[in-house]
């Protein structure tokens, strides 16, 4: 009798592995130690946009890891992000100058790497490559 109750708990945990590991690997878990309920903040510029950088971002597997990233940028005055899962880069605007540096640290210290940015103003555009 105690041999059915072990198989039937293992049996539990298999299947609850299972199912979270499938909302992870599809973007809809909590991954990284949050929970995808965490919405992120819908920021609007309200000064005249004067450009944008696209950064390349690896590491992000989830909506958690999309509102982090989010989060942490937005706290920047003049700058707004939007970051997209599918094309692994964050879209940040901004209306004021601000260094990519400072953006590239605050993305990487949540643990994402930052692979590339490309600085898009009104005629011109500057990429930078980091190994």
């Amino acid at each position: 009798m105690g041999t059915y109750i072990i198989i039937a708990v293992l049996a539990v945990i298999v299947i609850a592995a299972v199912v979270s590991s499938r909302k992870h690997f599809k973007g809809q878990g909590g991954c990284c130690g949050g929970s995808n309920d965490v919405g992120s903040e819908h920021k609007k510029l309200t000064e005249p946009k004067i450009g944008e950088l696209h950064v390349n971002i690896e590491g992000m597997h989830c909506k958690n890891c999309k509102n982090s990233i989010e989060h942490a940028v937005n706290k920047f005055d003049g700058v707004v992000c939007h970051v997209s899962l599918k094309n692994k880069m964050a879209v940040i605007e901004y209306s004021g100058e601000i260094s990519e540096e400072k953006i590239k640290n605050a993305i990487e210290y949540l643990d994402f790497k930052v692979t590339g940015i490309e600085k898009v103003n009104n005629l011109n555009v500057y990429k930078t490559t980091y190994k």
